[in-house]
């Protein structure tokens, strides 16, 4: 154990090691009997509300108790304001109070209930349901309460067209192509829901709703990109009716050969709730029976991804057991010791198979001369492997292999590192899933309201594939991969000298993982890069000694960092961050770190209701339980650890 004299005080290094052990104590208390971790991981109400009305769509049996269930949990996330939120405590969100509306009415909520008056009136009194988003129209539209005059149109001919057009499939990010290829079946063949109790929703609109139009211009969208391609769906869907029918079948085939190879058995195409549930409204409109195989399978699917309590219910947006695992052994490797060790070389084991070495997946269309290597987010995507999953992999891998000095996981290391290395981008940052993914002229189509259409390199990802090759022996000064993902990072830095996290909310997120990546790469603590951002997170401390940071942060009209309540896994962020740059002695890290003693249970956890992470800036976030169990730990174990050694420096990428 450290002496006394490095820290406050005797009673100041039993607080700090009790908290560690009750912390990895309770973390080894989640995992799997084979060794891995998986924790619930949260969207907002837009999913188990869509899960409900997909039920009422295929006109399934109702399930009453699970049907009440999801009901509770949706009247418990309503937000003040009457409707309903995108992150805890957030404020008032068209789409997601019209689809949750929409939801508890069919479950057989009252109209005349308090709690149904009240998002009525605030739907209502915010201009109506006409204000929902794309992918709330099209469900709309399968329900009769809009017509398809509402929606863009979107041929199911794209299917067709050649690498070189300007709208490819491969120009768009994997979450938009999963989910577009099985909306244009449903597109294309209109079809509508079955909806047995007649249940509709046009008291939420200020108009008929069959009068409505398509979506005005979406914020984010220029006005010259807008008006042509708003003038392009017009002239589409003069023609649609025209195009010949053998052409229209053949793509409608292409599209379901697209989603057929792609199906993942019961983790789904794509392995996100979108594109499955899509995938299983496809093959009802094809005809295709319940137990048909592919539909069967995609449905189970959707039911392995629900949360299910004793008095509340909600449905995942997909499961997060390769990034759980590999952060959980990151924390655990930190920690060390005889049960931490063991458990994390468990978990390093389980991750190890599902590695991807055999499907050359979308990626590989720009990127064909690049050889597997990567590792999913979920159970089993091979089509889709992440940047940042592999990075984070890899580091654990390697940090494992130098406590004990084996090399289990070299050839797991070696694939990994040259995936990594072949998907970097022309501009010298990585994206999460693909390379090059900057048409940025697509995110004006009508059909983009959402903003979210791509995949470009970010600063974050770029950041954690930094780390990895960092952490493997490369230097600016020898790899050139390393020398261009430095300067992206140094380009890219804010005024104030934060770093955008895109998966992670956000300044916080993004400057801790350049932070820590400048430092593995060598650059000097003593950079003004380094200085001016060590600056920024001691600024924005909050009074209690923690971190938060709000979801508006992503506000399109940029003001910087948004104050929020403090949450366990932000201060655990800003805490490695400022420790990964040699600023240990910091009052700023002894006063988060007392927090994080402060506010830990008794069971060793954090409590924490706040949404952290991020799936799509402005439009869905995410709640993951497993980071105050995991990032916590992390930061106080490495407190202890850089108090301990002669030059308080971390050695390791993240």
């Amino acid at each position: 154990m450290h002496s006394a004299n490095k820290m406050a005080g005797v009673e100041a290094v039993d607080a700090l090691e009790a908290g560690i052990a009750r912390a990895t104590n309770a973390l080894l208390g989640y995992r799997q009997p084979d060794g891995h971790w998986v924790f619930e991981l949260e969207g907002d109400c837009t999913i188990p509300a869509e899960y409900v009305l997909l039920r009422h769509y295929l006109g399934e049996p109702v399930d009453a108790a699970l049907e009440a269930r999801i009901a509770n949990y949706l009247r418990r996330v309503q937000g003040a304001h009457g409707g309903w939120p995108l992150v805890h405590d957030g404020e008032f969100e068209m789409s997601a109070s019209v689809k949750s509306y929409f939801a508890l009415k069919m479950i057989g909520d009252s109209v005349d209930a308090p709690h149904m008056a009240l998002a009525r009136e605030a739907i209502r009194s915010r201009g109506g349901a006409i204000h929902s988003n794309v992918f709330t129209r099209f469900m709309l539209a399968m329900f009769g309460v809009m017509t398809w005059r509402s929606v863009p149109v979107l041929p199911v001919e794209i299917m067709l067209l050649p690498l070189w057009s300007p709208f490819h499939l491969n120009r768009i990010s994997y979450w938009a192509r999963t989910t577009l290829v099985p909306l244009m079946v449903l597109a294309a063949l209109k079809p509508r829901a079955r909806n047995a109790s007649g249940v509709g929703i046009d008291e939420l609109f200020l108009q008929p709703p069959h009068s409505i139009g398509m979506t005005a211009k979406a914020p984010h969208q220029s006005w010259g990109w807008f008006l042509l391609f708003r003038g392009l769906d017009s002239v589409l869907r003069l023609i649609e009716p025209l195009f010949p029918k053998k052409l229209r079948w053949r793509a409608i085939d292409a599209a379901v050969a697209f989603v057929e190879e792609r199906l993942n058995g019961e983790d789904g195409l794509g392995a996100i709730y979108p594109p499955m549930a899509n995938a299983v409204m496809m093959y009802e409109v094809l005809g295709k029976a319940a137990d048909y195989p592919p539909r069967a399978v995609t449905r189970r699917g959707l039911d392995k991804l629900l949360v299910i309590g004793e008095h509340e219910a909600y449905c995942q947006p997909c499961v997060s057991p390769v990034w759980d695992t590999a952060l959980a052994c990151h924390a655990l490797l930190e920690t060390g010791g005889e049960a931490a060790l063991p458990a994390a070389r468990q978990g390093l084991d389980w991750l190890t198979p599902k590695q991807v070495l055999d499907i050359r997946g979308d990626w590989a269309v720009k990127r064909p001369q690049a050889r597997p290597g990567g590792w999913a987010f979920q159970y089993n995507n091979a089509y889709y492997p992440d940047l940042d999953d592999t990075a984070v992999v890899v580091m654990a891998m390697d940090r494992a292999q130098r406590l004990d000095q084996s090399h289990d996981y070299d050839l797991a290391i070696a694939r990994g590192r040259e995936w990594i290395e072949g998907m970097q981008s022309h501009d010298g940052g990585w994206a999460a899933f693909d390379v090059n993914n900057l048409e940025y002229y697509l995110n004006n189509i009508p059909f983009s309201d959402h903003g979210a259409l791509l995949d470009p390199p970010t600063e974050d990802v770029t950041a954690r594939c930094v780390s990895m090759l960092a952490q493997l022996g490369e230097r600016a000064s020898t790899s050139k991969a390393m020398a261009e993902g430095i300067a992206y990072l140094r380009r890219t830095q804010l005024a104030e000298g934060s770093w955008y996290g895109r998966w992670g909310m956000n300044y916080i997120y993004g400057t801790w993982s350049v932070l820590c990546a400048l430092n593995a790469a060598g650059v000097d603590h003593a950079d003004p890069m380094i200085r001016k951002a060590v600056n920024w997170l001691v600024s924005i401390q909050n009074e209690d000694g923690g971190w938060g940071e709000d979801a508006t942060s992503y506000r399109l009209d940029y003001r910087g960092y948004e104050a929020a309540p403090t949450t366990a896994s932000q201060t655990a962020w800003a805490l490695l961050a400022l420790m990964a740059v040699g600023e240990v002695e910091h009052p700023s890290v002894a006063r988060g770190v007392e927090y994080l003693i402060a506010t830990q249970t008794q069971k060793g956890l954090w409590d924490e209701q706040r949404y952290t992470a991020t799936g799509f800036p402005r439009v869905f976030y995410l709640r993951y339980h497993g980071y105050p169990k995991f990032f916590p730990l992390w930061a106080l174990a490495r407190y202890r650890n850089l108090r301990n050694t002669s030059n308080g420096v971390a050695g390791v990428g993240m």
